[in-house]
């Protein structure tokens, strides 16, 4: 399998914690962005207060006269965890958005992940503005008899949307979302999270498709809600990603296809009564117009790793966790990235060739 013809070169933290803010205590990370009606781009962090209090915020981005973002505006929060399904007893958390503007629908869908009384769950809201948001409330996923299993029994996280209908699984009009189910959630257990989906043999994280008809979103937009026709998009493949693999930013189309930047972990050895050690990096994958759920082409190494400083050392070390794109003129693209879970980061996608 062919990589795909791009790069990633740094552009340098665009936005980090505000001192003396408690909500960013503990970190602005994996922010999505859109381009807004005033065509101003802005990123919606993760913004993490003392106890993993998690809100999502907003902000403009500064760019500099060459076009390279170098900072922030701060316009506030526009996500608390208010909902029960976005709270627990041990923390509260609206985390890691990303958000997709869909033509089709007029509308800004940001999915993010709701840290509630379950564990991690997918959730839905969307927005004519970037300004003020509706929730449309947790996903869920129709029964599947062929996976023998009930898909919302797993936790959930890394979703993001096509922006426009894809071919279904029946070839009608879809809508497509991207997710990775937590089969395994425990790293001293090969039990947690099992068993499996029937046909899956492999109990690492990996990337997923769903799907809902595009008519009946376009009747009503809280079908966006209500997912079926579940499917394994790809899983790990290569020694960085040898742990898991998750979707990262939106998909967007490229000659080749869609275009997504992804994720791989590693873990390593905990030391005596410490951390078990984890090294997250990014790599692009080439997804199938006609058939999304169809890997074309995927990095065989690499197209980021941590290695600067703010991405070697944070609230969890070496971490670079790609979850926003800024589309571009002459085929590049910006990409924001989480670093060590404390800081944001940019980088300029372009293509090799």
């Amino acid at each position: 399998m062919a990589e795909p013809p791009y790069k990633l070169e740094r552009l340098g933290v665009v936005m980090e914690p505000l001192d003396g803010d408690a909500r960013e205590a503990e970190g602005v990370l994996n922010p999505a962005s859109a381009r807004g009606p005033d065509e101003e781009l802005y990123l919606f962090p993760r913004m993490v207060g003392k106890g993993n209090f998690s809100r999502i915020g907003r902000a403009r981005v500064l760019f500099d006269k060459q076009g390279k973002p170098f900072g922030v505006e701060r316009l506030g929060v526009v996500l608390e965890p208010d909902e029960a399904w976005e709270r627990n007893p041990v923390a509260a958390g609206v985390e890691d958005p990303r958000i997709t503007f869909v033509a089709g629908l007029s509308a800004y869908v940001m999915t993010y992940t709701a840290y509630g009384p379950l564990g991690p769950r997918i959730a839905l809201a969307v927005s004519g503005d970037l300004i003020t948001w509706r929730r449309l409330g947790p996903v869920s996923f129709a029964y599947e008899p062929a996976l023998k299993t009930d898909m919302n029994l797993y936790p959930n996280k890394d979703a993001m949307l096509f922006p426009e209908p894809v071919p279904g699984p029946d070839g009608s009009p879809a809508y497509a979302m991207l997710h990775r189910p937590m089969w395994n959630l425990s790293p001293n257990s090969s039990a947690v999270g099992l068993p499996l989906p029937a046909g899956v043999t492999d109990p690492r994280q990996s990337i997923w498709v769903s799907y809902v008809v595009a008519d009946s979103v376009s009747a009503d937009i809280r079908t966006l809600t209500r997912l079926g026709h579940h499917r394994q998009v790809a899983g790990p493949q290569q020694p960085w990603e040898a742990t898991k693999i998750g979707a990262g930013t939106p998909p967007i189309r490229v000659p080749e296809g869609w275009l997504i930047i992804h994720h791989g972990v590693t873990k390593g050895q905990a030391p005596p009564g410490g951390r078990v050690p984890v090294r997250y990096v990014a790599g692009a994958m080439v997804l199938d117009p006609q058939d999304v759920g169809r890997v074309l082409s995927r990095s065989l190494v690499p197209l980021l790793e941590p290695e600067t400083k703010e991405e070697s050392k944070g609230m969890v070390d070496n971490v670079v966790f790609p979850t926003a794109i800024d589309v571009r003129e002459n085929g590049e693209a910006d990409v924001f990235y989480g670093m060590a879970d404390f800081r944001i980061g940019a980088a300029r996608l372009r293509r090799i060739n």
